[in-house]
């Protein structure tokens, strides 16, 4: 299989701690045993305090994206470092890179692509220029909800759902300002137009990417 994992700063670079990035290289090292995986890092606190003081400087909305792309690829690097020879040498800057990279058979990790695109939209995009199996998004809640489960007790979490709910679900908490949304609009709908097999999953356990792959689903799945 064609794997796509897109793990959230927040969860992998939360503290930044190096046991972290190690039990992530561990997860996906055994994934990789037997598919080929691509990994897509987000930029997480350092991303947003970074982004905070672009902003106060007076830093333009492109700007101060470029800024956390930065951060996204410097997460990357690190994950590459913990995996070692396992790992393609860098971060691919785009998709036809990485797509390249993955002909290696290393597994290929890279941050941000893009002004205007979040890491979540360019691990659907990935997956769809790959021809990707499945997509993992490790967030840090263990799936999709009715509504965020963080703010309304009552929220109810779905064991599967359709991609066109996906969207409806993504719209509705987009419209409330710091709610915690499963993933972006964006990636959304990339996924329902190439209707992209989707695992929204807690990534604050790395082992539990390993338990959605060998069909132990611990999350959201997301198809048709």
């Amino acid at each position: 299989m064609k794997i796509v994992v897109s793990v959230g700063g927040s969860v992998l670079a939360r503290d930044l701690s190096h046991g972290r990035f190690r039990g992530y290289a561990a997860a996906l090292s055994e994934i990789s045993k037997k598919n080929t995986v691509f990994v897509v890092t987000g930029g997480g606190k350092a991303a947003r305090e970074y982004i905070k003081v672009a902003r106060e400087l007076g830093a333009d909305e492109s700007t101060c994206d470029l800024i956390g792309i930065e951060l996204t690829r410097l997460n990357a690097r690190l994950l590459i470092a913990a995996l070692g020879d396992a790992a393609y040498y860098e971060p691919p800057l785009n998709y036809k890179e990485a797509r390249n990279a993955g002909l290696t058979g290393k597994i290929v990790v890279m941050g941000g692509v893009t002004p205007g695109q979040t890491t979540d939209a360019v691990s659907a995009v990935l997956a769809e220029y790959t021809g990707a199996d499945l997509l993992i998004n490790a967030t840090s809640i263990d799936g999709v909800y009715t509504s965020d489960p963080k703010r309304n007790r009552d929220a109810r979490k779905f064991d599967s759902m359709t991609p066109r709910q996906l969207i409806e679900i993504v719209m509705k908490t987009d419209m409330v300002a710091g709610a915690n949304s499963p993933t972006d609009l964006l990636a959304a709908k990339i996924i329902e137009r190439s209707n992209i097999r989707t695992i929204v999953l807690n990534g604050e356990e790395p082992q539990n990417i390993v338990d959605s792959v060998s069909g132990k689903y611990c999350g959201t799945v997301i198809e048709k």
